[in-house]
């Protein structure tokens, strides 16, 4: 069955066409770094293994206290700061690790960025969740409801990790990275779609935090522990994610009126190395054109493209006039893609950078009182994630 498919445009009569443009990025890692020397301390495994098996040198988690909000904050400040625009009118978060079952973390976001009043919501597609939202963001400024939008994808998975299970442990992260995007013309640079969306239920189980949901609440059956932890069917999801991945690029690619060896440069969901390889081999495409930087970050769920991204166009990797093509898959299972050819945005600073200290701005610019201090947890909850040395 064919999923959604629509050009992110509107029009009424003779109305401006209205499509969302990109007009900044952000992202950003926390500061602890633990490498493959650091998990082989704790596991049967070693940096050989790790690396041959998903690509990964290093990857950055969480400290206790922190979190999914903390995260998609720092990455947001930043993407503002690349778009030159101290406000939006809606903040999308997709997250699958939110602060709390309830409510939603984007409203908190939004307040702690000055947004009070804007609509703000979660959106929940596991590892395709930053396509999805971009997508919804794409109709909230198509129809009108908004003239900009900040799009977050956060995720703290070492909430989800189980430290003890080598497949995850070794491939699991924190991070998050954002969008800003704008109402524009279809034909300027950065102008996104059209957009390709799909998911098959059928495997829901391939993906999956077993416990913590109402199923498992209401199941009146005790639970294990390891339910709490994130699971997955690695060689289904391997098979699924490339199958998937390749046909809804093929879509957008086919929509948009390119060739696939027209796209210069491909941003995947970054699950592993062999995957982005073996979707460019499915693509027929060189392995040169995948943007990758999972060596340093790991898998960081929903946060992974848009971290990509801004890496990539923080070192040259993504120029203006470039064409790019975005594609996921995630739990669900769930799969999404767009295109757009790169805009030439604010130098972007690269997400391993420490933040700098924020300089508040009012609507008209004029603003230069240092913005209040990132929210300090008061609590420091036990952070599960790989051991440490």
């Amino acid at each position: 069955m064919q999923g959604i498919q629509y050009e992110s445009t509107y029009s009424a009569g003779t109305v401006t066409t209205r499509s969302a443009v990109l007009a900044g990025v952000g992202g950003w890692v926390p500061p602890r770094v633990v490498t493959n020397a650091d998990l082989s301390a704790g596991l049967d495994t070693s940096d050989e293994w790790i690396r041959s098996r998903t690509g990964i040198a290093q990857r950055h988690l969480v400290d206790p206290g922190m979190s999914t909000a903390d995260l998609a904050v720092e990455a947001a400040r930043r993407a503002l700061a690349s778009a030159g625009t101290p406000g939006v009118d809606a903040v999308v978060v997709a997250t699958m690790t939110p602060d709390r079952s309830c409510p939603a973390t984007a409203p908190e976001v939004a307040s702690r960025l000055g947004l009070t009043g804007v609509a703000a919501y979660d959106l929940g597609a596991v590892c395709s969740g930053f396509v999805y939202s971009l997508a919804t963001a794409a109709g909230l400024i198509a129809t009108e409801l908004a003239d900009q939008v900040l799009v977050i994808g956060a995720d703290a998975l070492s909430s989800v990790t189980n430290p003890a299970d080598r497949t995850t442990a070794v491939v699991l992260a924190d991070g998050a990275g954002a969008f800003v995007l704008r109402a524009g013309g279809p034909d300027e640079p950065g102008a996104l779609g059209p957009f390709d969306l799909g998911s098959d239920g059928g495997g829901s189980d391939l993906i999956q935090v077993a416990a913590g949901g109402a199923r498992q609440r209401l199941s009146g059956r005790p639970t294990d522990p390891a339910d709490f932890y994130f699971t997955m069917d690695g060689r289904e999801v391997f098979r699924n994610a490339v199958t998937r991945m390749a046909a809804s690029s093929r879509t957008v690619v086919r929509r948009v009126g390119w060739q696939l060896d027209e796209v210069d440069r491909v941003v995947s969901h970054q699950a592993n190395s062999r995957i982005l390889s073996a979707l460019a081999d499915e693509l027929d495409l060189d392995r040169k054109r995948i943007v990758s930087n999972i060596d340093r970050v790991g898998n960081t769920g929903a946060a992974s493209i848009p971290l990509a991204i801004a890496d990539a166009d923080a070192t040259g990797v993504v120029t203006a006039g470039d064409r790019v093509l975005l594609t996921a898959f995630g739990g669900g299972l769930t799969w999404g893609s767009t295109v757009l050819v790169w805009p030439r945005l604010r130098p972007a600073e690269r997400p391993e950078d420490p933040p700098k200290p924020a300089v508040a701005t009012d609507p008209a610019g004029a603003g230069t009182e240092p913005a209040p201090a990132p929210h300090q947890p008061t609590s420091e909850p036990p952070v599960a994630g790989p051991a440490t040395r």
